[in-house]
């Protein structure tokens, strides 16, 4: 007959629960940051991140996002304002590509809210990829640490 104790067994058991606990607090505050982040672009850029892709097998990126507030989203639109992707990683630049009859691979329009607005980064040299942490900066708007899908 095997038996034990009834304090050794209360013990066991808290000390496996403590790195679950530990681990679920982490996470929370981790998500909590997030949403935060996201609440800063809402408030203060009248906008919310969609998406970034790869696109066009690689070469490109694609950034989409939403407009809440056009008057707040409109330094976003304004076309002397360059917009750059930064890889976190590696601090590399890239830029939004301009094509002769087209122009800037971007929309420029007025906002509209509700609308998802999009533009594409230049990836020739394959420097993001799937899973890769960067930056976006369009004049003094700027959103850090989104993963590209």
């Amino acid at each position: 007959m095997f038996r034990l104790g009834g304090n050794r067994v209360k013990i066991v058991t808290l000390s496996c629960l403590f790195p679950v606990f530990c681990f679920l607090l982490t996470a929370c505050a981790v998500v909590t940051q997030e949403k935060s982040d996201e609440q800063d672009l809402k408030e203060k850029w009248g906008i919310e991140v969609t998406s970034v892709r790869m696109a066009s097998a690689g070469h490109m990126v694609d950034f989409r996002y939403r407009v809440l507030d056009a008057k707040k989203a409109e330094t976003l639109f304004v076309r002397e304002n360059k917009p750059y992707l930064i890889d976190q990683e590696s601090k590399k630049v890239l830029a939004v590509p301009s094509m002769g009859k087209v122009g800037p691979l971007r929309t420029s329009n007025m906002p509209q809210e509700g609308r998802i607005y999009w533009m594409f980064f230049g990836n020739s040299g394959g420097l993001i990829k799937t899973g890769s942490k960067v930056t976006i900066t369009i004049g003094d708007f700027k959103v850090e640490n989104l993963t590209v899908e």
